[in-house]
């Protein structure tokens, strides 16, 4: 113990105060140095990607309803007076049942009026021995066929711009996948948008169940790619930033490709092996919010980057 108190404690004291007396001149009189020692951006710069081949697969996944096909009204294809009534409200007709007969004057015959498509009839508006007229309303069809409508996003609109005619639909609980037609991109004045397609006859299906849609909307490969968060813009054209590694970086125009998301194709503008800024100007990474229990009835919450 005489040896510790005697030479070993002093020696470390004076250590200690050597380290201390160190810091405080570096502060008093090189400050500069200290700041770049203690800021956390030191040394930090934007980070950089090369240019390199891949592949991109553009695909769209929209979750949606079945819905049966709007109503629509079954109209006199003469002039003249109905002669016979054969349906009435609410009956289920096939495609091509005839409905009504028409007599027409001038020439006299008789004309049929039927059923332009299978579906349950309703409103009807003429009885025996009523005149209609070409294109009268006489009746009200709502057909035994079905759509798919599924909400997209605004921002999802312009992968939509060359949607394929056909989609892939899931219906939970349902048949296995198949195949719908006539896929369109509709938006309102409003604002809103979404996906319809029709859903083929010969699968059975009821208004109001969920369903899914699947849009093969392109696919590249071995094209020159980048992440989508080097890109200023994402339909067609757009910007990104050279990095040289020397000065300011350069911006250039390029045009754009297939896009999933994450990375999209460069059809023109920047050669393999370009390096470019990983983030556009003013990038910030999205964010969420992650929860814990730190005790019965207590969470506590933070932020994270989403990748």
């Amino acid at each position: 113990m005489i040896i510790w108190r005697r030479w070993i404690f002093p020696i470390l004291l004076i250590l200690v105060f050597g380290a201390c007396a160190a810091g405080l001149i570096k502060l008093a009189f090189f400050p500069a140095a200290a700041d770049a020692m203690l800021s956390p951006e030191a040394g930090i710069s934007d980070p950089v990607v090369s240019v390199e081949r891949g592949s991109v697969i553009n695909e769209l996944g929209l979750d949606g309803n079945v819905a049966r096909n709007d109503s629509y009204p079954v109209r006199s294809e003469t002039n003249g007076t109905v002669t016979d009534v054969k349906v009435s409200n609410g009956a289920a007709v096939t495609a091509g049942q005839v409905l009504f007969t028409v007599k027409q004057d001038y020439p006299e015959r008789f004309v049929d009026i039927v059923a332009p498509a299978a579906g349950d009839l309703s409103e009807i508006s003429v009885i025996k021995g009523q005149d209609v007229s070409v294109g009268g309303d006489v009746a009200t069809l709502t057909p035994n066929s079905y759509h798919l409508l599924a909400t997209v996003q605004p921002v999802q609109l312009y992968r939509l711009v060359n949607a394929p005619s056909e989609a892939t639909v899931t219906i939970t609980g349902g048949p296995a996948p198949f195949t719908c037609t006539g896929v369109s991109v509709q938006v309102s004045g409003e604002g809103t948008a979404s996906v319809r397609c029709a859903i083929p006859g010969d699968q059975t299906v009821f208004a109001g169940l969920p369903a899914r849609i699947d849009l093969a909307l392109g696919q590249v490969d071995d094209a020159l790619v980048v992440p989508v968060t080097a890109v200023q813009g994402g339909a067609e054209s757009g910007l990104v930033w050279i990095d040289g590694g020397e000065g300011e970086p350069e911006e250039r125009d390029v045009v754009l490709g297939v896009n999933d998301g994450v990375f999209v194709e460069v059809v023109e503008g920047l050669e393999e092996g370009d390096m470019i800024r990983e983030f556009v100007p003013g990038f910030v990474a999205p964010t969420e919010e992650y929860c814990y229990e730190v005790a019965p009835g207590e969470e506590y919450c933070e932020s994270g980057m989403t990748w």
